[in-house]
C-alpha cells in the first residue's frame, strides 16, 4: 500500500468516528431527562396539599378575618348585645351661659374642634349686666383700697382713731371680695371682650356631633347648642343578667364583634352593682380602643374569670370548614394558612367548641374562611 492509499484510508476512518460521536451527543440531547434532573428549581417548590399560600395584602383584600383563640368553653363565654357610647370625659354638651340671640356661628355639624375653641357668639343683655357689675365692683374695690391707704396714713400720724382704720379695712376686704365674685361670674359666663355677648366654647377636643343652633335664634340660658364628641374616648356598655354579672370582674377579657364581621379586643372596666329597673340586668362597661362610632350596636363575648372553666376552645361556626370529609380550621402561618383537622363539640349562638386539634393562642381564619377552602380545592383540582 502506497502513501496515497494510506491517506485515503485514514480520512475515511476519521469521518466514521466523527459521525459516531455526533450521533451519541444528539441522542443525549433528545432523550427524556431522569426524574432527579427534572426536579423544580429551589424557591419554586410546590406548597403542601393542606396549605394555602397568601400574602398579608391578599388576606386583607379578600376580607378574611383572623382571630387569636383561647381556651374557655361555651359555658364560660357570656354573649351579650351592647352599644358603643362616649366615655364620661369623651362627650360634652355645650350650652349658652346667658340668654340672648345667636349672632355668629363658627362651627357646623361634623366640624373638628379644639378644647377652648369658639363655636358661636350669643349677644345678651345678661352679658352686659354681668360686665357692668364687674366694672362697678372693680371700681368700688379700688376706691376702698385708696380709702384704706388714707386711713392707714392718718392712723400712723395719730390723726384718726383705730376704729376708723378697722372700718376701712373691713370695707376694703368686702369690696375686694365683691370684685372677685363679679370676675368669676364674668369668667363663668365667658363674656366677650366688649361685654356685649357670651362666647360658646367647647371644653374638649373632638368633632361636633350635634347642633341645634340657628343664626339669629333667641336661646335661653343653659340651652344646648352643640354636642362635641371625642372619638378616641369611647366605651362599650353591655347588658348582662344577674347571675352572669356575679361571674364578671374588672380586667376580664372580652371580644367585640362588629357588624362587618371583624373583631376588636376589649377588657372589662367595671360592672354596675345594681340592676336596671327596666331590663333587670346589670351593665358591664368595657374599655376599647378608639375608632368606633358612638351609638353603634355590637355583640360582645365576655370571658369571665370566675365560675367553671373549660379547656375547650370556642370559635365562630364559619371558621370550621369541611376539608376531605373532616372538620378543619385554617391556622395562620408565615406564608398563609394551613388546614388543621379538629374535633368539634357542642354549638350555641353561632359558636362551636373545638375539643381537640387546636392549641390555645393560635390565630385562625374566622370570617370568609370558605374562601380558603375553595382555594385549597382549586389547588387539588389542578394537581389531578
Amino acid at each position: 500500500m502506497n502513501y496515497h492509499d494510506k491517506r485515503l484510508l485514514g480520512g475515511a476512518a476519521g469521518a466514521v468516528l466523527l459521525a459516531a460521536v455526533g450521533g451519541f451527543a444528539l441522542a443525549r440531547c433528545t432523550a427524556t431527562p431522569p426524574a432527579e434532573e427534572a426536579a423544580t428549581e429551589p424557591g419554586k417548590a410546590e406548597a403542601p396539599a393542606d396549605t394555602v399560600v397568601m400574602a398579608e395584602g391578599a388576606v386583607r383584600s379578600a376580607g378574611i378575618g383572623v382571630e387569636a383563640v383561647n381556651a374557655g368553653g361555651l359555658g364560660a363565654e357570656i354573649v351579650s348585645q351592647a352599644v358603643v357610647t362616649a366615655s364620661p370625659n369623651g362627650e360634652a354638651i355645650v350650652t349658652a351661659r346667658a340668654g340672648g340671640a345667636v349672632t355668629r356661628l363658627y362651627k357646623r355639624l361634623g366640624d373638628p374642634v379644639r378644647a377652648g375653641e369658639t363655636l358661636a357668639i350669643v349677644e345678651s343683655r345678661d352679658a352686659a349686666q354681668i360686665t357692668a357689675e364687674r366694672t362697678s365692683a372693680n371700681a368700688r374695690a379700688a376706691l376702698a383700697s385708696r380709702a384704706l391707704a388714707r386711713e392707714q396714713y392718718l392712723y400712723e400720724q395719730r390723726v384718726s382713731a383705730r376704729v376708723d382704720l378697722e372700718k376701712a379695712q373691713a370695707e376694703a376686704e368686702a369690696a375686694a371680695a365683691e370684685a372677685r365674685r363679679a370676675q368669676v361670674a364674668a369668667s363663668a359666663a365667658n363674656v366677650t371682650g366688649d361685654g356685649r355677648g357670651v362666647i360658646v366654647a367647647s371644653p374638649i377636643s373632638g368633632r361636633v356631633t350635634g347642633s341645634t343652633s340657628t343664626l339669629g335664634a333667641f336661646v335661653q340660658p343653659e340651652t344646648e347648642l352643640f354636642r362635641v364628641t371625642d372619638p378616641a374616648k369611647i366605651q362599650i356598655e353591655a347588658a348582662v343578667g344577674p347571675a352572669e354579672a356575679q361571674r364578671i370582674a374588672p380586667g376580664d377579657r372580652a371580644v367585640v364583634e362588629l357588624p362587618d364581621g371583624t373583631t376588636v379586643e376589649a377588657s372589662v372596666r367595671a360592672v354596675t352593682p345594681t340592676l336596671s329597673g327596666e331590663t333587670r340586668s346589670a351593665t358591664a362597661v368595657l374599655d376599647v380602643p378608639g375608632g368606633l362610632q358612638p351609638g353603634l350596636g355590637v355583640r360582645v363575648r365576655l370571658v369571665p374569670s370566675r365560675g367553671n372553666f373549660s379547656r375547650a376552645i370556642v370559635v365562630p361556626e364559619d371558621a370550621v370548614q369541611t376539608v376531605d370529609g373532616r372538620d378543619a380550621v385554617f391556622v395562620r402561618t408565615a406564608q398563609g394558612f394551613r388546614a388543621v383537622p379538629v374535633t368539634i363539640g357542642q354549638r350555641s349562638a353561632g359558636r362551636v367548641e373545638i375539643l381537640s386539634g387546636l392549641r390555645s393562642g393560635r390565630s385562625i381564619a374566622t370570617r370568609n374562611a370558605f374562601l380558603l377552602k375553595a382555594e385549597l380545592g382549586k389547588g387539588a383540582g389542578e394537581e389531578d
